[in-house]
């Protein structure tokens, strides 16, 4: 059993989605961030940059894991799922996660900052961030433009390198940036879409006010 506190974010759905696919039995903590309960003591001994997601592997001497990028490694090695064992296929694997973490990450929550959130409208601002996000979106297109997914040979192969970008991606219009003439991905975001997993996995937490309890298939779901 895999304990996941998690909140209904981005780098949060990563880490609910791999474990669907993985079909992982897992017990979900909801960390209501508002209230900033990311920075109480009690998490910050998960996570002392006090940020989700964080995971504590029961079955594993309750080993304690932060950082998103870092899970999703930790999950696919844990399973043998979603990594490829050889070298190559891994550091393909590993350099499109690394791209989701170093760029598509920071440069579109930059872009939802400013974009939504931020109460001044610094259209310069705004513009920097929008379209380096556009840029980093159009790298990927030109990546998926005769492939199924970002990594692998042939048609690529489904890994966490995929569910990493997709949960950012998938909010483009949060952040204010158009895809209409990037249609490889869009088709891949359609794509995974379809996955039951992607589909379980961005449902959870359940929203707040809605049932406390919940079961996800065969995961537990507790908020």
């Amino acid at each position: 059993m895999i304990d996941l506190y998690t909140a209904a974010t981005p780098n949060g759905f990563k880490v609910s989605i791999a474990l669907e696919e993985m079909d992982l039995e897992y017990e979900v903590h909801a960390i209501d961030l508002g209230s900033g309960a990311q920075k109480s003591p009690e998490f910050l001994a998960l996570n002392p940059n006090g940020r989700i997601p964080a995971i504590v592997d029961r079955d594993n001497d309750d080993l304690a894991i932060f950082e998103s990028g870092a899970i999703l490694i930790y999950l696919a090695e844990k399973t043998g799922m979603l990594m490829p064992s050889d070298v190559r296929g891994r550091m393909d694997v590993m350099q499109w996660l690394m791209f989701q973490m170093g760029g598509v990450g920071p440069m579109q929550g930059q872009a939802h900052v400013f974009f939504r959130y931020f109460p001044e409208k610094i259209q310069p601002v705004i513009d920097r961030y929008q379209n380096e996000t556009k840029r980093l979106y159009t790298v990927l297109d030109s990546q998926l433009k005769d492939k199924d997914y970002l990594a692998g040979a042939g048609r690529g192969e489904y890994s966490i390198a995929d569910i990493a970008n997709w949960s950012w991606v998938r909010s483009f219009d949060w952040a204010g940036v158009h895809i209409d003439d990037l249609p490889h991905l869009a088709a891949w975001l359609d794509r995974i879409a379809a996955r039951p997993a992607a589909v379980k996995g961005v449902a959870v937490p359940p929203p707040v006010g809605g049932d406390k309890t919940a079961n996800v298939g065969k995961k537990i779901i507790v908020t």
